[in-house]
């Protein structure tokens, strides 16, 4: 990237204060992050950007964004006057994707999104120089973000876009204008501020707003509420499954470290476990077909994938059981996907799970986690760990229903006593599965384990 002043000011609808033209090579909004050459947007968050700007010069920033009084502009520094620093940021990223001109990918849904946006990256990736979404840079802020950060030449973007209101995706939507959009899956995901499922539906087909009129939308063959959303597009619409669908699979092996499946009579494998992942990986498949990717591309594209941390991620506990680390989010539709994949899974002894809340379910909250007892049994699973205060119907479900089955609650104060709960009853052949919101930090539980 090299932009002046000028074609900066031009860009963002804005005004340079100051009179010598400097270039810019970067874009930050970290003011800890800033490198010589680069651009800082201040942001209005928790702190008011605007005062970083001392420190984004010390550290060698060539020129700022500025929405304040102009005479309060900072000396010693390029300054670009903006009525919004936001709005200019996405004006700006807009523009550098206007200039560069990649095939824009836009990935949501309310789990699988940010695998999805790997296995895509992955697959497209053997024929075209891609770029993807690095870690959950998916808002109004992540996306123009990630933009920015695209390298020259980049031929194909991928963007994940996030949510948790509606609207907000058509703003990312209209921001990015993509060429291909994908929905993985429509969950119950902030279903406190949506609503219901159907409006859950309607928020994830925003992503079709800036969508291009002969573009792709690709969705899953088994939710109703989007197939009916999709009779008025002028798009191509491609829906994917496990067997169904007009790209389906059918599962032929499933163990820990991989799932092997077959499409069209062609062998296909990912290094994940999970009917949930093939789902996804056909999304990827899809894409890949549509900007004419051969078998054995897709066939490496996937094969060799690597997701993003703490997505079906195996580990190693410190003792040697295996630990499956499902942690960045969770709803009751992925947390269901996650135990039905893990009670499948073969392992030398038994199987243990550590569930903790799923955040941001509203009124059903208490229904959804209890429903999660449709998803154990005493067969499968030898001792559960709860965690959290949504938790406790499930509690009192899996009591009335395997009254041998060893379950332990635990209140959100009772982290550490949870963890060496876990440990003095984790042998060395056991597996153990952790799947809960990222707010309630199983993370730390995982690493606790590790240590």
């Amino acid at each position: 990237m090299n932009f002046t002043t000028t074609i900066i000011s031009r860009a963002v609808q804005g005004e340079v204060l100051t009179e010598n033209e400097v270039t810019v090579t970067g874009v930050e909004f970290d003011s800890r992050k800033i490198k010589a050459g680069d651009l800082f947007v201040p942001l209005q968050g928790t702190n008011d950007g605007h005062e970083f700007v001392a420190k984004a010069i010390e550290n060698g920033a060539t020129a700022t964004l500025w929405s304040q009084e102009a005479e309060k502009a900072p000396e010693g520094i390029a300054v670009v006057l903006v009525k919004d620093t936001l709005l200019a940021f996405q004006a700006l990223a807009s523009y550098y994707l206007l200039e560069e001109n990649p095939d824009v990918i836009a990935i949501t849904g309310s789990n699988g999104k940010t695998t999805t946006k790997d296995m895509t990256e992955s697959v497209l990736s053997q024929k075209f120089r891609t770029y993807k979404t690095q870690g959950n840079y998916n808002n109004d802020i992540g996306l123009p973000y990630t933009i920015l950060h695209m390298p020259e030449g980049t031929e194909k973007l991928i963007l994940e876009m996030g949510m948790d209101h509606a609207g907000e995706i058509s703003i990312l939507s209209e921001l990015a204008e993509p060429d291909v959009a994908a929905i993985t899956i429509v969950g119950e995901a902030h279903i406190e501020n949506l609503g219901s499922r159907e409006k859950i539906a309607d928020a994830k087909m925003e992503i079709t707003t800036g969508l291009a009129t002969n573009g792709l939308l690709v969705i899953p063959a088994d939710e109703p509420l989007l197939e009916e959303r999709t009779h008025s597009l002028s798009q191509t619409v491609e829906t994917v499954g496990i067997q169904k669908g007009e790209l389906s699979a059918t599962i032929l092996n499933e163990d820990k470290g991989a799932t092997v499946f077959s499409v069209d009579d062609n062998g296909y494998q990912i290094p994940l476990p999970g009917s949930y992942n093939v789902q996804n990986a056909l999304i990827a498949m899809a894409i890949g077909r549509w900007f004419g990717l051969e078998n054995d591309e897709i066939f490496q594209g996937l094969a060799y994938v690597q997701v993003t941390q703490n997505r079906t991620q195996w580990l190693k506990a410190s003792n040697g059981a295996d630990i499956l680390s499902d942690v960045y989010n969770a709803n009751p539709t992925a947390m269901g996907l996650v135990l039905d994949t893990f009670a499948k899974l073969p392992t030398e002894g038994r199987r243990l799970a550590v569930l903790a809340d799923m955040l941001e379910l509203g009124a059903d909250s208490f229904s959804l986690h209890t429903s999660m007892v449709e998803h154990i049994n005493d067969q499968d699973f030898h001792e559960i760990f709860l965690y959290g205060d949504e938790m406790k119907g499930l509690k009192v479900a899996l009591a009335d229903r395997y009254p041998t089955l060893a379950v332990h609650y635990f209140s959100k104060n009772d982290k550490q006593k949870m963890v060496d709960t876990i440990k003095n009853s984790l042998h060395a052949d056991d597996s153990i599965v952790l799947k809960g919101s990222n707010g309630m930090g199983l993370t730390e539980v995982v690493e606790a384990l590790q240590s």
